[in-house]
Parts: structure tokens; sequence; C-alpha cells
């Protein structure tokens, strides 16, 4: 008993039963309508898209008894024959087994020829950037200058290697890859007309392993019909196609979202009984975040085959927005470093721990769409204004001299940059247990922001030994600052440069002998190292 594989059982016979590719349809459609049909067309593409397709309809098209239209009969002897593959007028070739010039030369002898039955003759060239250079030449002939009577339909995975010369003489066409939605509609009719009993993440799962590729995507069908006897269910289309099972990576996710770390790392040692490719698993899991997120931002999402709403919305209720952001990324990085890893059980549960050592501490709050805001991280301790008074039993630090005694401590203080620049433009007012109190210079408010102060006020808690909460005011008259202390002693430095030259006999001899001018602007004062 013979069988015909799905992928050619099901091959579209006319432009309508094309699934995607409209922007190629619709151009092919309005020249034929048109009566403007060019004699070279090339269709570019990744395999399985339906270049070859689109060539034979289009053949068909050309052909037709009825006439040049976008939608052959399907009926007369030329459409037939074309369906079936015996037209004489219709001449395939496959440039991959046909490289050399002398076969390209046989195969365009008969060019000068009318055809034998139909309206054309036409030259389907598949994979032609196989042709070798002296093949492409004599080609190169024929499109130069071809006869009336003669089309030429050329299909290649890699316009690229072709030369700009034969480019430039023919309508070139790029088919795209289809998308997983797209594939997945054409393979829930297939199997709702066959008959076979099918469930909605099966298909999904076989269209997202046909990566762009409708043909993938059925010969894998097909596979799955024989590997679960006549169905197509979900379970079945995992084991074949080696996919995670949803449920544990669903489970990773409550675990992330609990923060348990025990159970997390647990839960991933497990994994290993299944012998799971990690990769997969980091793929599904920003998979799901990536729904989780579009739950977040839009409530009306109602998810897909393989993320049912139910799902989202109670993760996207347990995860904060910025969250699912974290962990989306870390998911990415995580499986593109995989092969760097010791071994990938270790890179996947690094990626993991590295999920739960950034998480926010503090984002409690629910948003709409049942996430919970981003917030920045936050370590307790340090919270500027709200921290209670965890450290209300260190001694209270007497300051005589609050400026001078306020640089010592900005010096030896583990801050740089911006954070370095709040601390040396404010003063300290005192510091009572666990309060310290600062006043910012005026002129430099602009260097005050929330996540300096934070990271200022850790430091000083690092400095004394224990939490600190940091008060800072803005008085209306400038404070007396580390940053004026050296502006002060800068200008002192300079003015005693300045009078030093100004004294100098070597100076007053210049000056007096040749007219010398001492401009005091130029002057710099030099530091002893």
């Amino acid at each position: 008993m013979s069988y015909t594989a799905l992928a050619r059982t099901w091959r579209p016979r006319s432009f309508a039963e094309m699934t995607g590719q409209e922007h190629v349809l619709r151009s092919l459609a309005n020249a034929l309508g048109s009566g403007r049909v060019h004699h070279a067309f090339l269709f570019a593409g990744t395999r399985g898209v339906g270049k070859t397709t689109v060539a034979r309809i289009f053949a068909k098209c050309l052909n037709c008894e009825r006439g040049v239209v976008a939608e052959p009969c399907g009926e007369c002897a030329s459409c037939r024959e074309i369906d079936a593959g015996r037209s004489v007028d219709l001449i395939e070739v496959d440039a991959a087994s046909r490289t050399r010039v002398d076969d390209t030369r046989d195969l365009l002898d008969n060019v000068q020829y009318a055809p034998t039955r139909s309206r054309y003759k036409i030259y389907l060239i598949d994979e032609v950037h196989m042709l070798s250079t002296h093949s492409f030449n004599a080609l190169l002939k024929t499109l130069e200058e071809p006869p009336p009577h003669v089309k030429f339909l050329l299909a290649t995975t890699d316009p690229q290697k072709l030369p700009v010369t034969v480019l430039s003489r023919c309508l070139q066409f790029n088919l795209k890859r289809l998308s997983q939605s797209l594939i997945a509609a054409r393979l829930t009719h297939i199997l709702a007309a066959e008959g076979i009993e099918h469930d909605a993440g099966a298909v999904q799962l076989v269209a997202r392993a046909g990566d762009g590729s409708l043909r993938d995507a059925l010969s894998l069908l097909d596979q799955l019909i024989a590997y679960g006897n006549g169905r197509v269910v979900e379970a079945e289309a995992r084991a074949m196609l080696g996919t995670v099972d949803r449920e544990h990576v669903v489970h990773l996710a409550e675990l992330l979202a609990a923060g348990e770390a025990g159970s997390l790392i647990d839960y991933a040692r497990s994994l290993e009984d299944y012998s799971l490719d990690y990769a997969e698993v980091l793929e599904q899991l920003a998979a799901l975040f990536e729904r989780i997120a579009l739950r977040q931002v839009i409530p009306a999402y109602e998810g897909d085959e393989l993320h049912p709403v139910e799902l989202l919305q109670r993760l996207a209720a347990a995860l904060s927005a910025e969250d699912v952001q974290l962990y989306y990324q870390i998911a990415l990085l995580g499986r593109r470093d995989l092969p760097l890893a010791p071994d990938p059980r270790t890179g996947f549960r690094m990626t993991l721990i590295r999920m739960l050592a950034f998480r926010p501490a503090d984002a409690t709050a629910p948003v709409a769409g049942g996430g919970r805001p981003a917030s920045a991280p936050a370590a307790p301790a340090a919270r500027t204004r709200s921290t209670p008074d965890v450290a209300a039993a260190s001694p209270p630090v007497a300051v005589e001299d609050p400026a001078e005694d306020w640089s010592g401590i900005v010096s030896r203080l583990d801050i740089n940059g911006p954070v370095r620049e709040l601390a040396r433009h404010c003063a300290l007012l005192g510091r009572d247990g666990a309060l310290v109190r600062l006043a910012l210079d005026p002129r430099s408010a602009a260097v005050r922001t929330r996540a300096r102060e934070e990271t200022l006020a850790q430091a000083l808690g690092r400095y004394f030994g224990s939490p600190v909460r940091l008060e800072i005011e803005v008085g209306e008259r400038p404070a007396d600052t580390p940053a004026r202390a050296s502006e002060r002693a800068a200008r002192a430095e300079l003015a005693e440069a300045r009078a030093s030259l100004e004294s100098d006999p070597t100076v007053a001899a210049l000056r007096e002998r040749f007219g010398a001018t001492l401009h005091p602007d130029s002057i710099r004062p030099t530091r002893s190292s």
C-alpha cells in the first residue's frame, strides 16, 4: 500500500491555497492580470517556504489553456500535466546535480525552438546558485536576449552567490519565513481534513519546530502521526521532539516567584533524571516570561495554546514586572553562555541562582494586569528617611569641627564618582545614633539623587560599623563643605604662587631688562610628589 507524504499531498495548486507570501502573490497576480510578464523571475528564500511551489503555480498561470490568468483552471490538459510533473514544456532542472557547463549548454540548445503544446516554454531551475561560473555565463547569454516564447523561473536559498549580471536580468522576489501561527493554522486545517485526532498544544509544538518552514513542519507532522499511532497529542509531540515538559518550566517559574532558593536548586537537580536539554529549558523559560510580560502590560492578553490565560494570570500576579524583565534577560544570556560553562548542568543552575541573586528585594505592591511594580534594589538599612532605628544602641558622635571631621570621613569612604561628589558637597551637621544629618550646598543640589543617597548611606553604614539613616537638608546659604574647603585651599595656594613669582628676583630682572609682562592667569601652583 503506497502512501504519499503530507507535504506532497497538500502542496498548493493555486495561489489561493498558498500559506503566507502575500507580498509575492500580489505582485505576480498583478503582472499576470496586466499582461506585463517579465521573461525571468528569481524566487529566493529559506527551505520549505514555497519557492518551487510558487514557480509551478506561476507556470500553470502562464500556460493555462483558458489564457494567461492569475488563477489557473486546474482542469485543462496543461494544468493537469504540470500538476503531475509531466509537462513537456515545463523543464525542471536541479542545478545542484547539473553544475557543469556542458549540462547547461545541452539544456539551452533547445531554447530557440517553440514550445511543443503550450503557450510558453518554461525553464524552472532550482537551487540555481549551485551552477558553476561557466554555466552562469552560458545562461547569461540566453537571459540577455531570450526568445519571446521562453520564460525562466529560478529558485535559490542563497541569492548572494548569484552573479550580479544574472540578478540584474531577473525580477527578484524574496519569500519570507512563515510565522508559527500561519504554520499552525495550516497544520490544523490539514489534520481536520485528514480526520486525524489532534490537540492544539501538539500542533503548536510542531509548528515551532518547523522553524519557519511549512515543508519541515509537515514532515515532522508525518513523523508524529506515525509515532502517535494516528494521533497528534502534546505529550507524544514533546517526547518525539525532545521538547521539555511544560510543567517543568512552569514549576521553575513558580519557585522563582516564591524566591525559594533551596527548593529551586533541588528541583533543578531533579531534572537531571529526565536528561533534558538545558538550552531548551532556558528557551522555554524565556518564552514563558515573555507571555507573562504581555499579560502584565496588556490585561486582555489571552495567551495561547501552550500558555493558557489562567497560568499567565497566576504568574503575572506572583512576579513583579521588573522580575520578569530581569529573568527573561538572564535566561537568554544563560542559554548563550551554556557552551562556556564547565558543563550544561552547572551553567543551568548558575543561571537560576543569578536570577535570585539579582532579584530586587522590595517589589510588593500590585499593578494593573496582575504584576507588581518595578522598583530599585534596596538595602533596608540604607533607605533614606525611612529605615527604623536599628542601630539606636550605637553611641552619639560628638562633632567638634564638623567640616574638618566630615572631610576625613569622606576621604575614607569606599565611594567614587557622583556619590563622592555628593558627599564632598555636603557638610556634617551631626550624628545621633543611627541618624546622620548632612547639609547640602544649594549650588550643588543637582548632584543629589535617591540612588546616590542610598549608596552614600550604605557606605556610611560600613564605615561606622552599623546601619544608618541619612537625612540631607538643602539650606538657603552655602554650607561649609569639603568641596568648599578644597576651593579655599586651592585659591590660597594660587595666591601664594602668584605672590612668590611677583617677588622673585629673576622675574624682576626679566621685567627690567626685557620689558617682560607677567600674566597672573597663567600661573599654576606646583605640587611636590
